[in-house]
């Protein structure tokens, strides 16, 4: 008779910082994983009681480190080598969660797996533009895996032949409460940007200015589609447009002494 297939234990792997009204239903989202950690920055309105109330498992670490020096945290502090990572605006949609499930209960996770999010924006999903396809490595073996910063962004980074499978359904992916948050975003990104570019002996001159965030713009309205969006569609061009413009900018300011020769 054959040997029952041992099941894989998932740890579910959150990072946050205000996030009151978005991480329950975040957490509840990993309710088929066998535990949830949650890695909060400091919150004061009351997200690290509401994430313990829904059974995660909090831990602090405050000042916030950077994405990657977080959510690797995080993701060491699971009890569990397969690890599952969101951010607080972001949710596993059900049929997803039934798929990771039944590959957990099956014993047949391996390796890494990306899904793709979903973008809601200013409410609406979004079907075109930059923000579509949106693939993300979040399930993966720690053993062979880890987050590495990638500013102003992080991303999973998985051992030379490591197998990695895209998952069937989606995250659901809240972005910006209001437009005064993705302003502030942008500029933050821009600046991260900007000083990452400046490190690697990147330099900006008049084309990167006058040339790079038109064509993000025109990418992003026409050639991704993304006037079909509507406004919105039209909005997320200009402020990708926008984002491109600062980055340089500011690249293009940055003290010479800051600069590797």
């Amino acid at each position: 008779m054959a040997a029952e297939p041992q099941r894989t234990p998932i740890s579910g792997c959150v990072i946050c910082w205000q996030e009151a009204d978005r991480i329950a239903d975040c957490v509840r989202s990993l309710g088929f994983c066998d535990e949830v950690v949650v890695v909060d920055s400091g919150s004061t309105d009351g997200t690290r009681e509401i994430a313990a109330g829904f059974g995660a498992r909090v831990v602090v670490n405050a000042p916030f480190p950077g994405c990657a020096a977080q959510r690797q945290l995080a993701v060491d502090l699971a009890r569990h080598d397969f690890v599952l990572c969101l951010d607080a605006d972001e949710r596993v949609e059900p049929a997803l969660g039934a798929r990771i499930a039944a590959l957990a209960a099956a014993g047949a996770l391996r390796g890494g797996y990306r899904m793709q999010r979903r973008n809601r924006y200013l409410g609406r999903v979004m079907r075109h533009g930059l923000f579509v396809p949106d693939w993300k490595l979040r399930l993966f073996d720690r053993r062979a895996g880890r987050v590495v910063a990638n500013p102003p962004h992080d991303h999973v980074a998985m051992e030379p032949g490591v197998p990695i499978e895209d998952l069937a359904g989606c995250l659901e992916h809240l972005n910006y409460r209001r437009l005064r948050d993705h302003l502030r975003t942008i500029d933050s990104y821009a600046s991260q940007a900007a000083a990452a570019m400046g490190v690697a002996g990147r330099r900006a001159g008049p084309f990167d200015l006058a040339v790079r965030p038109v064509a993000v713009f025109l990418k992003s309205l026409v050639l991704k589609l993304g006037l079909l969006d509507g406004w919105r569609g039209w909005l997320c061009a200009g402020l990708a447009a926008w984002h491109d413009w600062l980055k340089y900018w500011r690249l293009l300011r940055l003290p010479r002494a800051r600069r590797p020769s």
